[in-house]
């Protein structure tokens, strides 16, 4: 959650959205950052007891947001159209981008312009009320869950991206344990809630099948730490 990051890293790629004060999802955003400090990432990403489905994967979908932003927030000195001339995630994934309404067609751009476009992107559908609707008793759209998948989908790649092209100013910043943690956190949500689907998780299987791995491990040994 965002509360892992220390002020020397509040630095954001594009404004914090806030989940307002006094609303039923901000409640599930305190319970969620005191059930993540609990240090169980699997139980921290369940739905808690009683609670709506869409409201506990919007007020998931709003922190991943920022806590990605944050992340690329410290690496985009790094991230350059010099550096990544392709949005990518390594050799064998290519990333164009495309919206649907303002870019209809996918084209091909540097990873800090697809990136550009695709935290605007992100941030405008968040902000929409008729998607993510923050007010007591109003619907979530029938299609919600549809919207969050291809949100999550491509907040992927931005992990992806870090992690193949920027992994080594990420260990130079001090940033692998929030960068590690912030992944793990992803990918256990998203397959809980089934929401990226296998194939776009490729490009970080490796990574993926060795976190869990580890955390497989540690519930054996329960008294092992890092």
């Amino acid at each position: 959650m965002s509360f892992l990051f220390s002020n020397k890293q509040m630095k954001t790629f594009k404004p914090k959205k806030n989940i307002p004060e006094g609303t039923h999802q901000y409640e599930l955003k305190k319970y969620a950052e005191a059930t993540l400090g609990s240090g169980n990432l699997r139980l921290a990403v369940q739905l808690p007891s009683g609670e709506d489905t869409n409201e506990w994967v919007a007020v998931n979908s709003v922190d991943f947001f920022n806590q990605i932003n944050m992340l690329y927030g410290t690496l985009t000195e790094y991230c350059t159209q010099e550096t990544c001339p392709v949005m990518s995630a390594g050799p064998k994934y290519e990333y164009h981008w495309a919206d649907g309404v303002v870019v209809k067609r996918p084209i091909k751009c540097s990873a800090p312009e697809y990136i550009d476009f695709l935290m605007t992107w992100v941030q405008s559908q968040l902000d929409d009320e008729s998607l993510f609707p923050s007010k007591v008793g109003v619907p979530f759209p029938k299609n919600f869950i549809v919207i969050v998948r291809t949100i999550l989908k491509r907040l992927f790649r931005v992990y992806a991206h870090i992690y193949h092209s920027h992994f080594d100013k990420v260990v130079d910043l001090g940033e692998m344990a929030h960068l590690n943690t912030s992944f793990k956190h992803f990918i256990y949500f998203v397959q809980e809630f089934e929401l990226v689907e296998q194939r776009e998780l490729m490009p970080m299987q490796e990574l993926i099948e060795r976190l869990i791995a580890r955390d497989d491990q540690k519930e054996g040994n329960p008294e092992e730490t890092d």
